[in-house]
């Protein structure tokens, strides 16, 4: 009874991060649905989360004193922002195995950022963790058939360095949430859907006035509605998110997060978004490797 008990507390926190995981690791389709629609990504996210937004004000209206009262959650606003409009259009126009590796280099972002934020030890097994991202990165980044400076592992696309920019703040944005967790949930909540909306919308904005995204598309049911049912499924899954990252460690939720690489494999090669060799099954394990030794580590802690 006392085992059941002591596991009882993180069994829904981490059922809670699966299913954000389920819901970002398969949203590249119906953004990709969308965007066949004339609907950029970007555009795409800034309504869905345009739709969480207004579900919160109504429902929760102390939330918008709450986000405005703390100048912290704005960061939360940022790194949600950011993570979700670079994810979002990575998946869109990129190999999806290969955006969501790169994006799981989580790890090996979370690993400073404890440290920076949250004050948690920088141990040897959090160095090798560390070096172990970094090597998947490099097997996975490595470019065939190239000499020189452009031998290097480095990202060479737009969807590469979008991935590993998402996966960057998307470490900030868990580390956040757990160093804001004594705050109001409803508050936490709306930074990040207000994050999505505003930073997405800003992007798409700008870059549509340069020519580089399309203009957001006349109203049609034909997007209208996946927009409105991914918007549902987005505020799931992002409830679940801060819910369960403001009860697990850091390094923990990376890792349960982890999963959203089998769901996204998964879709993608059963849907025709990603491929997978050599090259990328080598890189993954040491990703994946590096984010078992987080659960290793977050075992021994408790």
């Amino acid at each position: 009874m006392s085992l059941t008990r002591t596991r009882a507390p993180f069994l829904w926190p981490a059922l809670a991060l699966t299913l954000n995981a389920f819901v970002w690791g398969t949203s590249w389709w119906p953004f990709r649905q969308l965007e066949a629609r004339g609907l950029h990504p970007l555009w795409a996210t800034a309504l869905i989360y345009a739709v969480a937004v207004l579900v919160i004000v109504v429902l929760r209206p102390r939330a918008v004193g709450q986000l405005l009262r703390a100048p912290a959650l704005w960061v939360l606003v940022l790194a949600s922002g950011t993570t979700n409009a670079a994810f979002n259009w990575a998946v869109t126009i990129g190999d999806v195995v290969r955006v969501v590796l790169l994006f799981y280099l989580m790890p090996l972002w979370t690993v400073l950022l404890a440290r920076l934020l949250l004050h948690e030890p920088l141990t040897r097994t959090a160095g090798a963790r560390v070096l172990l991202a970094l090597a998947g990165a490099a097997v996975v980044l490595w470019p065939a058939e190239r000499s020189g400076w452009e031998a290097l592992p480095l990202p060479r696309s737009l969807p590469d360095w979008l991935g590993v920019l998402g996966g960057f703040t998307f470490a900030l944005n868990n580390v956040m949430l757990r160093r804001e967790a004594h705050r109001p949930e409803e508050g936490r909540a709306l930074a990040m859907f207000a994050g999505g909306m505003t930073v997405a919308g800003a992007l798409a904005l700008a870059l549509s006035g340069s020519g580089m995204v399309s203009a957001l598309p006349a109203p049609a049911p034909g997007w209208l509605g996946i927009v409105a049912a991914l918007a549902l499924l987005f505020l799931a899954g992002n409830l679940a998110l801060q819910y369960g990252a403001a009860r697990l460690p850091a390094n923990v939720t990376s890792v349960v997060m982890l999963t959203e690489i089998l769901f996204a494999s998964a879709s993608a090669l059963a849907l025709g978004g990603g491929s997978l060799n050599s090259q990328l099954l080598l890189g993954g394990a040491l990703i994946l490797l590096a984010a078992l030794l987080s659960t290793l580590s977050g075992a021994d802690a408790h």
